[in-house]
């Protein structure tokens, strides 16, 4: 069975695609909730899959390597298992958490040597270690160790950087064909296009990443602080790009409009610990637009969390009752927006590939949108 095959392909970039994995199919486009540590935080497993409906989430491999550790994710049998998850897995490389260490790593050719924030220890990633980690995590599609670049970055220092991730992608493919999966099941490489807001240097890093011949490509380096627009900007054009039959996937990314915004420019694939994050400090995104649920306007509301919400949590509970576990700092409040925001996030995405489907959802985006951003 193919790995990834579009279901509509007409002449609008938006599609909608089934991906098949050993551990299922994803229906994309797809919304990926973010598993740092082998866990999305305050959400079980159980309702990740009966109330989010979550069919892929991440884990993180700077994270699980540090703690954890690999020795007993080996001993359990790969993080399907230590986490009891048994749908797809995406693992990041690393890369942009070893990066944002700044001021604590040291970055060479060979690799990244970096401090760790747990206890202060010295340990080195190269894109050969990466790969194995990733081997050790066991996730269905793992990435290529790059280089994220800041924003603003001056141009000769993404091109320099661009340039590297290209050779360190040829490093991780070697390594790749060489040491087979430990687990059983297939996991797939997925390269990163990399190089700032500069269109010559996406496109170069687009064909060169095109012509590596990968199941499925990724664009990196964006929503880390650059305008909006220029998101959308350089995503469109990697898009034009890319290889139509692959799924693309935009990291990091982002608000529901955010979200809506890149499945009209051709991105299959997305994640963002916005929902989660969000949800924790009492910002709830809903149908009919952002809500403070901390705010008093909400103290004597006795309706439900969001009418149109797609959980449990949005039927059976209201926003006075969530307002009150907030001011209580009951931890259940932070539970309850967390489970509600991934519901939301899955939800819309699931809209999204109906309305894709349909035909109608450039004009089904267009009228959402100025909803979702509207503050309630």
């Amino acid at each position: 069975m193919k790995f990834f095959e579009v279901k509509q392909n007409t002449t609008s970039k938006a599609r909608a695609g089934v991906i098949t994995t050993d551990h299922g199919q994803i229906q994309t486009p797809i919304f990926m909730p973010v598993g740092t540590v082998a866990s999305v935080k305050t959400v079980h497993q159980r309702e990740l899959k009966e109330d989010i409906k979550a069919q892929i989430i991440l884990g993180n491999t700077y994270h699980l390597y540090l703690r954890p550790g690999m020795e007993i994710m080996q001993q359990a049998g790969g993080l399907h298992k230590f986490m009891n998850w048994d749908r797809p897995i995406l693992t990041d490389s690393g890369g942009y958490q070893v990066f944002s260490l700044s001021d604590t790593r040291k970055m060479t050719e060979e690799g990244v040597k970096f401090k760790s924030h747990i206890d202060g220890s010295y340990h080195f990633i190269s894109p050969e270690k990466s790969m194995e980690i990733q081997r050790q995590i066991g996730g269905d599609i793992f990435m290529a160790f790059d280089e994220c670049t800041p924003f603003p970055c001056e141009y000769n220092l993404a091109k320099k950087s661009m340039e590297m991730t290209h050779r360190w992608l040829k490093r991780c493919i070697e390594w790749t064909k060489n040491n087979p999966e430990i687990y059983g099941h297939k996991q797939q490489l997925f390269p990163i296009v990399q190089g700032s807001v500069y269109s010559d240097l996406r496109k170069i890093s687009a064909e060169f990443i095109s012509e590596q011949g990968a199941e499925g490509n990724a664009i990196g380096g964006l929503s880390v602080g650059e305008p909006e627009q220029e998101m959308y900007r350089i995503t469109d054009e990697v898009t034009d790009i890319l290889p139509k039959d692959k799924p693309r996937y935009l990291m990091g990314v982002g608000t529901p409009w955010n979200i809506l915004e890149s499945i009209g420019l051709g991105v299959d694939m997305m994640d963002c610990v916005m929902p989660t994050r969000n949800a924790r400090n009492g910002m709830l995104f809903t149908w009919q637009g952002v809500m403070n649920i901390k705010n008093e306007k909400w103290k004597n509301d006795f309706s439900p969390l969001d009418e149109l919400g797609a959980s449990f949590v949005d039927q059976e509970y209201s926003k006075a009752y969530v307002r009150h576990l907030f001011s209580a700092k009951e931890y259940l409040g932070k539970q309850i927006a967390s489970i509600h925001n991934l519901a939301f996030y899955l939800d819309l995405v699931k809209v999204a590939r109906e309305h894709i489907l349909a035909g109608d959802f450039y004009e089904w985006k267009e009228g959402i949108i100025p909803i979702l951003k509207s503050r309630l």
